[in-house]
């Protein structure tokens, strides 16, 4: 999977963001324009990564927007860094930050780092992977601080929500076949107590015609 197709997967991770109503109509392009900051400035962060799904909303200000942030971040510091370089963008007014911090308990941890194994050196799910060759057990630092303080690096398309010990998958995927593969996966980590599948197929399957 080329490099360009994963930050575009990272990219769809940010939902289109819901506008608020207002007395007067609001300016799309530049309503589109200020989406496109928001989800770079959100994708690029350091901190920003598989175990991670944020999403925002836009409202028309007086002067400007005020941007609601919402979703879970797997660290804290995730939560502090989104609304930080939301609001050094020009056009953003206010931002309210309603983005969840995921527990950090061992067995949401154990969770993570299994489900990251199941899906992402999958045969076929691997071609996902932007660290395909590069293992995720033996290290030191995963092994006791938990994954989530050291995550796997580089874009994915499929991101984990790990929380209490169910798991929610979040991003897109090339297929109707992988997002199956995915789902089979998902449910076989042990301790998870059940899966949510959110993931958007980019070509979905042609309905027959009758």
């Amino acid at each position: 999977m080329r490099k360009g197709r994963g930050l575009l997967a990272a990219a769809v991770m940010l939902a289109a963001p819901w506008v608020a109503a207002a007395q007067q109509q609001p300016n799309q392009e530049e309503i589109t324009r200020l989406a496109n900051q928001i989800r770079k400035k959100i994708v690029t962060l350091s901190n920003y990564g598989v175990f991670d799904n944020i999403t925002f909303g836009i409202a028309p200000c007086t002067a400007g927007y005020k941007v609601t942030l919402k979703g879970q971040a797997s660290r804290p510091t995730l939560k502090d860094s989104a609304e930080r370089v939301v609001k050094e963008i020009e056009l953003v007014e206010s931002v309210t930050n309603e983005i969840e911090v995921l527990p950090t308990s061992r067995h949401d941890e154990d969770i993570r780092l299994a489900a990251y194994a199941k899906i992402y050196y999958h045969p076929t799910l691997s071609r996902y992977n932007p660290n395909r060759g590069t293992p995720i057990y033996g290290v030191q630092r995963r092994a006791f601080m938990g994954i989530s303080t050291d995550p796997p690096l580089g874009p994915h398309p499929i991101h984990i929500i790990v929380k209490n010990g169910n798991i929610t998958l979040e991003g897109v995927i090339d297929t109707e076949m992988d997002k199956s593969i995915l789902n089979v996966q998902a449910n076989s980590v042990p301790g998870a107590f059940s899966v949510t599948n959110n993931v958007v197929v980019l070509q979905p399957a042609k309905e027959k015609k009758k």
